[in-house]
């Protein structure tokens, strides 16, 4: 077995003295959100509270899906749509959620308010200190959230992305070389394969590590 971190452990077991990093799959439990493996939360006061402190409004049934080896730093916040307030009428005052009969008159309302649906991070994703992301959003494989960013529409994959609101600064590769990279995800090759060709995943080109992939039976030709 690869000398690598446990995904199943709160922190990563090669570096025992890295508390700072949790793996946030061991840590969250709400059913409305999705982490995938490695995916870690820069925390220096702990991660226990993730899901209630970074991830806001959560009520469903609108999900956070995050992908695979995401790095999420301290104060990376994921606003949910239950935050949002009705905008078709007169008022933005959300009525229905105080019951009798203010919900009563407003409940068939607010359930046709169009819905944002589910928030969702790809694989690879590096998202800044303090970037906030608003809800419904889709940000793409290997993009990446600068600080403080505020992001309020989709981002693409592999675009670096920045600003209130946050706007797509560059692209990381061409749009060929994105697609090759989608093709290759590295991030589902088993964690053997992962481990013995880390320095071309992290170093490498995408035609290198496409290259790579076709030799190892990872990727059709």
């Amino acid at each position: 077995m690869p000398d690598t971190p446990d995904p199943t452990k709160v922190h990563p077991t090669t570096r025992p003295d890295l508390t700072n990093v949790t793996f946030l799959s061991t840590v969250v439990r709400s059913p409305l959100i999705e982490i995938g493996d490695y995916t870690y939360y820069d925390a220096p006061d702990g991660a226990a509270e993730f899901e209630t402190r970074n991830v806001l409004y959560n009520y469903g049934p609108a999900k956070l899906r995050i992908g695979r080896f995401c790095a999420l730093a301290t104060g990376a916040r994921f606003i949910m749509p239950a935050a949002n307030h009705p905008m078709i009428g007169c008022a933005t005052f959300p009525f229905t959620i105080f019951g009798g009969d203010w919900t009563n008159a407003t409940a068939d309302i607010a359930a046709a308010l169009p819905a944002k649906g589910d928030t969702v991070i790809g694989n690879d994703v590096w998202v800044g200190r303090d970037a906030t992301i608003m809800p419904g959003v889709h940000i793409g494989d290997g993009a990446i959230i600068a600080t403080a960013a505020v992001v309020t529409s989709d981002i693409p994959a592999y675009g670096i992305a920045g600003g209130n609101p946050a706007r797509v600064i560059r692209r990381r590769f061409y749009d060929a070389d994105v697609e090759l990279l989608q093709r290759v995800a590295w991030w589902n090759w088993p964690i053997q394969a992962i481990t013995d060709h880390v320095r071309t995943i992290m170093a490498g080109q995408p035609k290198d590590l496409a290259a790579l992939a076709r030799r190892e039976g990872l990727l059709d030709a």
